[in-house]
């Protein structure tokens, strides 16, 4: 099972030395926390698309590029990629060249988005918000099957047999669905023969696992090969020294950026007892000291079947030390532990095979 990260580049909406000067710190942060992400051995960082003043990255690719040329061996996403309001072209192009300066570890995760700005944004209607997606998509997919494209679709003028460029160095260049629990979404996915990751923050994670039993049916009816079904699991957590220490670090970060949202949204807001709830055996968050996230993460991967699981540490104001720390920790403690539980797992299963 691959293991990583992903963050939205949480910016404080309101900085008194002024936005550019707050969005230039959280950028140098993060190419140092995806370095660091690298070096310790995790596997995969992402980086969400977003087009509000509580982000700083509503253009992933360029960040990830950046990040590319620092780094050896991690892989980079978008997390997500919103592409209903985005261009297909420009988006694999931008992909296609971070592949290129990456020497082949780019991926796309693409959704529909968790906010609705870009649209208004980009001059979209909302209200054409499934069949933007389902077009988009089947245009993306289209240009990484083909350097040549001939295409037709009612939201966007057709491609006559242009072609598209630059290539990347992976054939193909890996694209993810990104859901939210939605059947259909899943579905699709497993028809297409599509990766999917799933985001998990809130509730009990187990009741999404009938999403994934969704996901491979829909993928056997539609003939897929099963070797490209891959799954994900995305979950918000924090590692520390001490399991106290990763709660009290992350309790105040991460509930001010959901009772903003929540505010927006018309959720009530959340309480200390509720984040230590969730953050019990069977809650969302993956909260505490190596050992006690480790066994959390072996536990969801035994119901879930997963090849991925990405961790949001790096929600709202979390200071860039406890970040890093937490990175450190994930790699050097969190990694070997669960890659060793999931080894001895493997070999008691052929043993009794």
């Amino acid at each position: 099972m691959e293991l990583g990260l992903y963050t939205f580049a949480d910016v404080d909406p309101n900085p008194q030395g002024g936005k550019g000067p707050e969005a230039a710190r959280r950028v140098r942060n993060l190419i140092e926390e995806i370095e660091l992400a690298d070096q310790v051995g995790l596997d995969v960082f992402g980086l969400g698309e977003h087009h509000r003043p509580d982000y700083a990255a509503s253009a992933p690719a360029m960040i990830l590029a950046a990040a590319a040329v620092k780094t050896k061996n991690i892989r980079l996403t978008s997390a997500v990629t919103v592409l209903s309001s985005d261009d297909p072209v420009r988006v694999f192009q931008q992909f296609s060249t971070l592949d290129l300066l990456s020497n082949g570890r780019a991926e796309i995760m693409a959704g529909r988005g968790s906010f609705i700005e870009s649209f208004p944004l980009f001059g979209y209607n909302l209200e054409d918000y499934d069949q933007l997606f389902e077009e988009k998509l089947d245009l993306l997919l289209a240009i990484r099957d083909g350097e040549h494209v001939n295409w037709a679709g009612a939201m966007r003028a057709p491609l006559n047999g242009q072609g598209v460029y630059p290539r990347p160095l992976q054939e193909p260049l890996p694209v993810w669905i990104a859901v939210g629990g939605t059947p259909q979404s899943v579905a699709r996915a497993g028809a297409f023969g599509l990766p999917v990751a799933i985001a998990i923050i809130g509730g009990e994670p187990r009741r999404f696992a009938p999403l994934l039993d969704l996901y491979r049916e829909a993928a056997r009816r539609a003939d897929q090969d099963p070797a490209k079904l891959k799954t994900s699991i995305n979950v918000h957590g924090f590692i520390a020294d001490t399991t106290e220490a990763a709660a009290d670090q992350f309790y105040g970060p991460q509930s001010e950026v959901m009772n903003r949202i929540g505010r927006e949204r018309g959720w009530g807001p959340t309480s200390r007892a509720q984040f230590d709830l969730s953050r019990g055996p069977h809650g969302a968050l993956f909260v505490g000291d190596p050992e006690l996230v480790a066994e959390k993460i072996v536990a969801h991967h035994r119901l879930f079947k997963n090849d991925r699981f990405l961790l949001q540490m790096a929600i709202g104001t979390m200071p860039h030390a406890q970040i890093m720390r937490g990175i450190e920790l994930y790699g050097t403690k969190v990694a070997p532990l669960v890659r060793k539980a999931l080894t001895e797992a493997q070999g008691e299963a052929k043993a009794t095979a």
